[in-house]
């Protein structure tokens, strides 16, 4: 618990510094991911061994179709709950996290729904943070990692593995590079329905 008050304060501390101060870091979050990913890249090459590799298998493959199946279904709940047209829904949830990526895309259809659609995503990650230490208590936390989508192979990984442990990362990096793949091409195509 006192992890996720650390989380809620620097998340509540960085709204604070970038609404009274004029600080501009630049590309400064760019390197900070970068560097993110050596990191998880050298804690990889240091643990994985083949087995592991094997053992992955079916989970590999299945995981990220259950995140396509089930964002793109919550997508299309969404679009009846909030009488929103189904081809911006599904757009909006076919971005399975990547924020920085859906929201520009559905920008050049719609500027309104490009910002939904970069909340949208920008929220998954942030619910990710928030709530994915809490559901590995009520479900196996492979499953669990769904909930990160795109954001497990980056930006929610170091919170995957220090709750869900050191053998969930190969599961949530490959998880998170599977969608990453998919989220380009499957965005344009639904926008084009």
């Amino acid at each position: 618990m006192i992890f996720l008050h650390l989380v809620l304060a620097s998340l509540f501390i960085g709204f604070l510094v970038g609404k009274y101060t004029t600080v501009q870091f630049g590309s400064l979050y760019e390197i900070m991911l970068y560097l993110l990913i050596f990191i998880i890249g050298l804690d990889l090459g240091r643990s994985t061994r083949t087995e592991e590799l094997k053992k992955l298998g079916k989970m590999a493959l299945i995981l990220p179709l259950a995140t396509v199946i089930g964002s793109l279904l919550g997508g299309l709940l969404a679009s009846f709950l909030l009488n929103i047209p189904i081809k911006w829904a599904l757009g909006i949830s076919a971005g399975f996290g990547w924020y920085s990526l859906t929201g520009p895309l559905l920008a050049q259809y719609s500027a309104i729904y490009g910002v939904i659609g970069f909340l949208a995503n920008l929220t998954r990650e942030i619910l990710t943070i928030l709530f994915y230490p809490l559901a590995i208590k009520k479900i196996p936390k492979e499953l669990a990692v769904s909930i990160g989508g795109t954001t497990t192979m980056d930006s929610t990984l170091p919170i995957i593995v220090k709750f869900g442990g050191k053998e969930i990362t190969i599961v949530a990096f490959v998880h998170g590079l599977i969608l990453t793949a998919i989220a380009p091409f499957l965005i344009p195509i639904i926008l084009q329905l």
